[in-house]
């Protein structure tokens, strides 16, 4: 391969590149559009634990040319451009990692140099982190819909050298931000169409002249990598708003993908796993990871709204989500059945009321009257089956994670043949501790994973340990400190406890952080702190756990609005009538735009309510040092909350008794 100079970023590609197709929407059934739930995963057995400093997992790289190697695929990645799933083999695979990576050296990247990586789910990303990892450098994946400050942050705080990018949008979005980083020394883009600019190097150039030399050097290269190296920084956001970085080895990554990922038992001949879940996050990427070592095909999908159409198209076996994703093809199924009319909607009423009385038959094995079971066999026949079969009618492993499911709706599932087994895992645990596979528990988090264990605090905290757990948080020995003890027990900041089976429950969260309900982590407090800074806004707390999306409660400043109303000839008797007129409401409006059009569209504030009166110690609302008890207030102002969701509340399955 020719030696890679700045000269590079004037040559032209000569192949033409073919941009993806857009991944069409799915104009099919509802009842077709709905998919099953949760992962395999390795059962915990005492007997199974064994000490996780003795074990060598091996490393991402190490990995990845042993089952090309052993397990070599024809469609060992596919991406849909034009109307159809190309296919990428295993060999091409390697023959871009290699390249890629002889690239990232030539450029001068060495081990432990931090490489940004930002792009949607598509086969470049993985490309380029095995492409990293192989260097010896360490992937610092960014959310490819991040808000600009914090993707500067991230790359700032790390020290990126060098960032990689794929899609034009994404490289737009950098550039614009190029300038507040100057230790990144080069971009690397691909599939930015024609107009790239001179300072950035072309992917597809850089990979087009990869050989078998440069799959020889990178194999030479790997061997000298080694377990114990940081693989990856993972930043998540903190209670105070700044990210932290979770540094993540090879043998973190490797160790759950072993001790979870055993009992999967994927084909290479016939299973295809379907990538929709952010790889810059853990979870997706570890199950990734996981398909790839076990020689299964993986087909990328780079936005949600087109799993519907993949599905169909590529009939999965294995795939994996967040709560949300379910939650919607739960809204749409139940909406398409309320507009059926006539003996369509006498059917599908029926089979939802049979469902509801075959729950604790299908979900725990309780007894049931044989009527009952042969009105389910004969609702499976017309209604359920047709749910499943909205999966591409092959899925046999899918997970369900980042973000707590329903009791309820893991219950209708599981009721018309689509078993979920919730797990549990953070990013600093690689991430998975527990599991509910195979003897599943409806509302447990599972049993710890082999190789991993788990307590519980005097105070309820769940702490965890084993070979999964972060080296602790990139450049902030202070926060590794709080969470991470001497002899290695990780502190979750979930409240939890173990039965007598060993099946984790977690019941509480000590940390103050909001998790919606597409599993995205937003921290409430910088949000109120730049709220507040409005002379027009007492006070403030944000909402959202567990909730589509963010909302607030506001205290209007009385004195300020006031006097800024009364410009208008507006003026208020109360403070009663002044939260309530629309005046005001307007006025922070602009207030709260103003202030927060820097956030991440998921963690932006969609709707407020104002309230007459500030919180205080005196009603309950502040501790002795003035903090917010979150949890108080939302009892407070329960009623106010659930009016901001009303009307885009969704059906649940009612839970049973």
């Amino acid at each position: 391969m020719l030696l890679l100079t700045r000269n590079l970023q004037k040559e032209f590609y000569a192949e033409k590149h073919r941009d993806e197709g857009p991944l069409m929407e799915s104009d099919g059934d509802p009842l077709l559009l709905l998919s099953p739930i949760f992962v395999a995963l390795r059962p915990y057995n005492s007997m199974e634990y064994s000490d996780p400093h003795t074990m060598n997992y091996g490393t991402l790289p190490s990995r990845l040319l042993t089952v090309i190697e052993k397990l070599p695929n024809p469609r060992a990645q596919m991406v849909r451009r034009e109307g159809r799933w190309d296919p990428i083999s295993s060999q091409e695979f390697l023959r871009r990692v290699s390249g890629l990576s002889t690239a990232f050296v030539e450029l001068g990247v060495k081990p432990g140099d931090r490489i940004g990586l930002f792009s949607a789910n598509r086969p470049e990303w993985h490309t380029a982190d095995f492409a990293i990892t192989g260097a010896g450098g360490v992937t610092v994946p960014v959310y490819f819909h991040e808000s600009p400050d914090r993707m500067t942050y991230i790359l700032k705080h790390c020290g990126a050298k060098v960032a990689f990018v794929a899609g034009a949008e994404q490289l737009q979005k950098l550039l614009a931000v190029r300038k507040e980083l100057p230790e990144l020394e080069q971009i690397i883009v691909a599939d930015a169409g024609p107009d790239v600019p001179t300072e950035c190097l072309r992917y597809e150039t850089l990979v087009a002249g990869a050989s078998a030399t440069d799959v020889s050097t990178y194999r030479q290269r790997t061997s000298r990598v080694l377990t114990s190296q940081l693989a990856s920084i993972i930043y998540t956001s903190g209670t105070t708003g700044e990210p932290k970085g979770v540094m993540l080895t090879h043998s973190n990554f490797c160790s759950n993908v072993t001790d979870l990922g055993d009992d999967f038992r994927l084909d290479p001949k016939s299973d295809v796993a379907l990538s929709f879940l952010p790889l810059a996050h853990v979870y997706g990427r570890t199950l990734d990871y996981i398909y790839i070592f076990q020689g299964a095909a993986l087909a990328y999908v780079e936005s949600v709204d087109a799993v519907a159409q993949a599905l169909l198209e590529v009939r999965p076996t294995v795939t994996a989500a967040v709560p949300r994703f379910f939650e919607k093809i739960y809204a749409r199924l139940v909406e398409q059945g309320s507009r059926n009319t006539g003996i369509k909607r006498k059917l599908f009423d029926w089979a939802m009321k049979v469902a509801q009385r075959a729950t604790p038959w299908r979900t725990t094995g309780a007894h049931a009257r044989a009527a009952l079971k042969l009105q389910w066999k004969l609702a499976d026949r017309l209604v359920y089956k047709k749910i499943r079969l909205g999966t591409g009618g092959c899925l046999r492993i899918i997970s369900s994670g980042g973000a707590p499911l329903s009791k309820a709706l893991a219950e209708f599932f599981w009721t018309v043949g689509i078993p979920i087994y919730q797990g549990y895992g953070l990013t600093e645990t690689s991430p998975i501790v527990s599991s509910n596979y195979p003897h599943n528990r409806i509302g447990s988090s599972g049993k710890p994973i082999a190789n991993v264990q788990v307590r519980i605090a005097e105070d309820g905290e769940i702490l965890v340990k084993g070979p999964c757990v972060m080296q602790g948080y990139y450049k902030n020995p202070e926060a590794t400190a709080e969470v991470l003890s001497d002899d290695g027990w990780f502190r979750t900041g979930d409240i939890g406890y173990l039965d007598k089976d060993n099946y984790l429950y977690i019941t509480d969260r000590k940390k103050d952080l909001l998790k919606t309900a597409a599993g995205k982590f937003v921290a409430p407090q910088p949000i109120e702190n730049a709220l507040k800074t409005s002379p027009y806004i007492l006070n403030a707390m944000v909402v959202g756990d567990k909730r589509k999306f963010i909302v607030a409660l506001i205290v209007p400043n009385p004195v300020t609005v006031s006097a800024k109303l009364a410009e208008q000839g507006i003026k208020f008797a109360s403070n009663q009538e002044m939260a309530a007129h629309p005046a005001v409401h307007a006025l922070i409006d602009a207030e709260v735009k103003r202030l927060t059009v820097h956030l991440a569209q998921y963690e932006t504030i969609k709707r407020f309510a104002l309230l007459p009166e500030d919180f205080t110690f005196d009603n309950g609302s502040l501790t002795f040092t003035l903090k917010l008890k979150r949890r108080v207030v939302e009892q407070q102002y329960s009623a106010v909350i659930e009016s901001l969701y009303a009307d885009v509340a969704e059906p649940r399955p009612i839970l049973q008794d």
